[in-house]
């Protein structure tokens, strides 16, 4: 019986694991901690994998258990007490040669600036596409506090991304280059 369980969480393990981490790297933006972030999830769900019945729905309450390990990390004592240097003591990485992978980039560090949880409003709205019901139920809120944390996220998105195109600005943003607005 403990053979068919322990064979069961492995399937389990090496079919979510790659979604996981990735989930993981959108709200740690750190892929050595979205490492840890998936290892610490996978534990706390072997630990009750038996009093799990639902198994078609174990992603999601994967995921839940996910953000609330990293909004609760964020918030302890370990992080504020970390004293994060100005600059960091190696070299800037060599510019990327993939076009594509440069607006990923970019979209990286605009997400790096959110708090955990307007990350995780953000990522669980339109990464992954769920409603604001399904979000709140995910972080453990209101759907009130879900919009209005995705409303600030993306206010801070925008000027970040704002300035990553165009340079600080004040005053008015520039209007965007190309055929003017569209309809």
């Amino acid at each position: 019986m403990a053979v068919a369980r322990e064979d069961e969480f492995s399937r389990y393990v090496k079919e979510a694991r790659p979604a996981l981490r990735r989930a993981a790297f959108l709200l740690s933006s750190d892929w050595y901690e979205a490492d840890d972030l998936v290892q610490r999830t996978l534990i706390a769900l072997h630990g009750r994998w038996d009093s799990l019945e639902r198994r078609d729905r174990i992603a999601g309450y994967a995921r839940t258990v996910m953000i609330r390990m990293i909004i609760s990390d964020r918030r302890s004592r370990r992080w504020s007490r970390e004293a994060l240097p100005g600059v960091l003591p190696e070299p800037a990485p060599a510019p990327d040669p993939y076009a594509l992978l440069g607006d990923r980039l970019v979209l990286m560090r605009a997400l790096a600036v959110l708090g955990p949880r307007q990350r995780a409003a953000v990522v669980l709205r339109y990464w992954e596409d769920r409603s604001v019901e399904e979000t709140a139920q995910v972080m453990g809120s209101v759907a009130s506090t879900v919009r209005s944390q995705t409303a600030r996220a993306l206010d801070i998105l925008r000027s970040v991304l704002r300035a990553e195109a165009y340079g600080p600005v004040s005053g008015p943003a520039p209007a965007p280059r190309g055929d003017g607005p569209r309809g």
